[in-house]
């Protein structure tokens, strides 16, 4: 039964904060929407929506439609533009609006041109797969909750496009900036659960057609496909194992993250602590977006959403504070077909011909004719022609390769994040996982205010066993399992189908008790690495290669983050503040582990001088103190930083590990090795003549203090960023393209995004500080459009504002009711 909301009400008209309402309109919905969102936009929803200081809004509303409403009002408020461009691509219509050849912001799908995005979209919608998941019953479909949820969204959105002008430049007066559907809403929410899996294939998808099909017609087309290679992608076993290792590398992604949870043994008044740390794009449309949810007596959750999703993803409320990182767990897997001699659109199961599925795509296009394709379909799921340019997948006379994604049968993810906002505990996030299976390419980290702490990959994986493995893998498969975990299984075999287990909600993948899980370890920790080391004290082992591998190398920054939190967990008595300190220590692992031998390696030289890539001769002898002399972080003002930043690029880039160091990795001490950089190694002299030069070339000092060079520039204003990329194994990690000519790394591509320290004291509202490093609104005229991003440069908080009192007290508080006009 739900609370009656209208005292509270009440207490929010005795601040005096007037209630305001947008006047102004512009069109209705169009009469493309469907009937129940039409009548849901006649049915007078509403919410009311407390703002506090930088424009975080704190929604109340009785119910989930309500609130739904609420957070598509307020999202529309800050992001229209870039909801908007998300619609227009689950709709399929990117071409249309912004022509064939161009590239989408790869926010919804990695497909290279916005041909092949719509392709693959259009042909979701028209093959009703999103409407079919809303209708699947719960637990394997969305909960009633969860629809009502994105019904309100939609409307909510509607009515703040009817009752407001677009004043956002990006697209004021846009055609494609239109009313969307609960359809719509849930398509979006489709498109990120397969984010990892199929729309990471989609050129391949598109482009995938049976041998000796007629060419592509003239005008755009989807990414062509190469003529079918001779050579079978499993005769070079090396190569195919990297390619895959590549494609799957978690730390190649624009997407990663740290976060950390500290048990009571090692707090300060034994109550837990959580550090999230995200690293997400910071443009387009994987940017997160921060708010406050309340359905009193129900719900009560504060935190960050992706754009367009009508749920907390991380965040924390008065018991319980979780975040996510990216897992190793590879969401797909291929089944290799043997086909039909016959027909190379059948395929044989058991001695049996199946046909294919055809797709059957028309796209709109700018200022040319309609394209039109066909995709191919099998029970495993589409043919693909590659996965990505160094793992072709040809479809020949004889075979083909059909993915299998899980994910595509999976609309529960915000079903998951929901019942995390209810939990009262670790264990109640442990439950919420297990019962909602929706989490589709992360891990989960927790903690809550009893001391308790949780790390599990509680994720939507194909249910690839290494016995399944090793008895169905093709020999592609025999190459690519061990290497990273894609499984290439028989698809002419039935014996090698993918099982089930009996705690899945959802036919084909892991249940909840095979994920690596731990539970109540003094820390809990990962930064995109395997759940080998969430504890380095308690590694975890015995898990499935589908999930992660074990006793591999590290990356620098799980090394690093390692050797903080360890150390900060054995000095224990710790607090938020130092978790604020950890966030913006901005130390370099690779400089503590380079930096002082680089320096030697520079002082001998002959002459100091070394060559260039270009077979120059440099003068490299003032590098040499400047290396010495650094700080060995990234922070702001640190001078060598940039120096030693290009000259790792380089090194590491060039030169093996082996090669690199003297002490070679042990799964014995994987945090200390590898380490001794080999001084004598060949590219250490070339990285330096290279380094050296790019920055005289650009006018740039070698000792120049970092802010200098790595900076954003918001509204004529300079702000300086720290953090370092991933690399050099920064926590805070920033990533950056460098633009001589501009001055260094202009403008932040994606790192650090929605950070929150979460801890307790015993009273009713948890301690939070928290920081959205890009700001709340991607429109320039919003004074939300940098003020966190002014507060990331200077390493400032904002302090979380939870609890009622401390809502309706804000000097900032405005207050704004949302509702539908009839």
């Amino acid at each position: 039964m739900h609370l009656d909301t209208r005292p509270i009400l009440r207490r929010v008209a005795l601040t005096g904060a007037a209630l305001l309402a947008a006047t102004t309109a512009v069109p209705q919905a169009s009469a493309a929407a469907a009937p129940d969102d039409r009548t849901a936009a006649g049915g007078g929803l509403s919410a009311v929506i407390r703002y506090t200081e930088n424009g975080i809004p704190h929604i109340l509303a009785r119910d989930h439609a309500r609130l739904g409403f609420g957070t598509g009002w307020a999202q529309a408020a800050d992001q229209v533009c870039v909801l908007a461009d998300g619609f227009v691509t689950v709709a399929g219509e990117r071409s249309r609006w912004f022509g064939a050849d161009a590239a989408p912001d790869f926010s919804l799908s990695s497909a290279t041109r916005n041909l092949s995005s719509d392709l693959y979209f259009k042909g979701v919608r028209e093959s009703g797969t999103v409407e079919k998941l809303l209708a699947t019953p719960a637990p394997a479909g969305p909960t009633k909750d969860l629809k009502e949820l994105m019904r309100g969204w939609a409307a909510g959105y509607n009515a703040w496009l009817a009752q407001n002008k677009v004043t956002d430049p990006a697209c004021k007066s846009a055609g494609w900036v239109r009313p969307v559907t609960t359809a719509d809403v849930a398509a979006r929410a489709f498109a990120v659960s397969v984010l990892g899996g199929q729309g990471r294939g989609i050129d391949g998808i598109t482009a995938a057609r049976p041998p000796g099909a007629a060419g592509a017609p003239a005008g755009p087309t989807a990414r062509p496909q190469a003529a079918a290679p001779a050579t079978d992608p499993a005769a070079d076993p090396a190569a195919a194992a990297e390619a895959a290792r590549e494609f799957f590398d978690t730390g190649r992604y624009d997407m990663g993250s740290n976060a950390v949870a500290f048990a009571g043994s090692t707090t300060a008044n034994g109550r837990g602590l959580l550090l999230g740390n995200p690293h997400y794009p910071w443009h387009g449309g994987r940017r997160f977006w921060q708010f406050q949810q309340t359905i009193p007596g129900e719900l009560n959750v504060s935190g960050a959403s992706l754009l367009g999703t009508a749920v907390v993803n991380v965040g924390f409320n008065e018991k319980v504070a979780w975040s996510h990182t990216v897992a190793t767990g590879t969401p797909v897997n291929l089944h290799q077909l043997v086909l039909d001699p016959a027909d190379p659109t059948a395929y044989l199961v058991d001695g049996k011909p199946e046909n294919m599925t055809r797709r059957t795509v028309t796209v709109p296009v700018s200022g040319g004719a309609p394209v039109t394709r066909t995709q191919w379909w099998t029970r495993y799921g589409p043919v693909v022609s590659d996965l990505g340019p160094g793992l072709p997948l040809p479809w020949t006379a004889q075979t083909a390769y059909a993915l299998n994604d899980p994910n595509a049968a999976n609309l529960r993810g915000s079903d998951t994040a929901r019942a995390m906002g209810k939990a009262r505990s670790v264990a109640g996030i442990q439950d919420a996982l297990g019962r909602t299976q929706g989490l589709p390419w992360v891990n989960t980290v927790a903690a809550d205010s009893a001391g308790g702490t949780l790390f599990t990959q509680t994720q939507v994986l194909p249910r690839i066993t290494d016995e399944l493995a090793a008895r169905c893998s093709t020999p592609l498969g025999r190459a690519t399992y061990p290497a990273s975990g894609l499984a290439v299984l028989d698809g002419s075999r039935g014996d090698c189908a993918i099982g089930s287990d009996p705690d899945a909600v959802q036919p084909g993948v892991f249940g909840p008790r095979k994920a690596p899980t731990l539970q109540g370890a003094p820390y809990a920790e990962n930064s995109n690495d395997s759940a080998w080391l969430a504890n380095a004290d308690r590694p975890l082992t015995g898990y499935e290669r589908i999930w992660g591998s074990v006793a591999t190398p590290r990356s620098p920054r799980t090394r690093g983050a390692v050797e903080d939190v360890s150390a900060m967990a054995a000095r224990g008595r710790l607090t938020v503040a130092d978790l604020q300190e950890q966030q913006f220590a901005n130390r370099v692992p690779a400089g503590d582990l380079a930096a002082a031998d680089a320096a030697k390696a520079c002082s001998a030289l002959p002459g100091g001088t070394a060559t260039a890539s270009d077979g120059g001769a440099v003068d490299v002898s003032a590098a040499c103190g400047v290396l010495a002399g650094w700080d060995r972080t990234t922070d702001s003002a640190s001078r060598g930083a940039l120096l030693f930043d290009r000259f790792w690029r380089r090194l590491t880039a060039s030169t093996p590990a082996k090669d690199l160091w003297l002490v070679p990795f042990s799964a014995a001490d994987p945090v200390r090795t590898p380490r001794t950089l080999n001084q004598a190694a060949p590219g250490i002299g070339r990285a330096l003549a290279d380094a050296v030069a790019e920055l005289k070339a650009a006018g740039i000092a070698l000792d120049a203090p970092l802010g200098e060079h790595q900076f954003v520039v918001r509204g004529g204003r300079t702000l300086p960023v720290g953090g370092g990329t991933e690399a050099l194994g920064v926590w805070n990690k920033i990533e950056a393209p460098w633009n001589a000519a501009a001055g260094g790394y202009p403008e932040v591509t994606h790192g650090s995004s929605h950070i929150q320290a979460v801890g307790w004291d015993g009273g009713r509202c948890p301690v939070a500080r928290t920081l959205l490093t890009y700001s709340q609104s991607s429109n320039p005229l919003s004074p939300y459009y940098a003020d966190q991003t002014r507060m990331y440069s200077e390493e400032r908080w904002v302090t979380a504002r939870f609890c009622e009192r401390d809502i309706l007290t804000s000097p900032k508080l405005k207050v704004v009711l949302a509702r539908e006009r009839r």
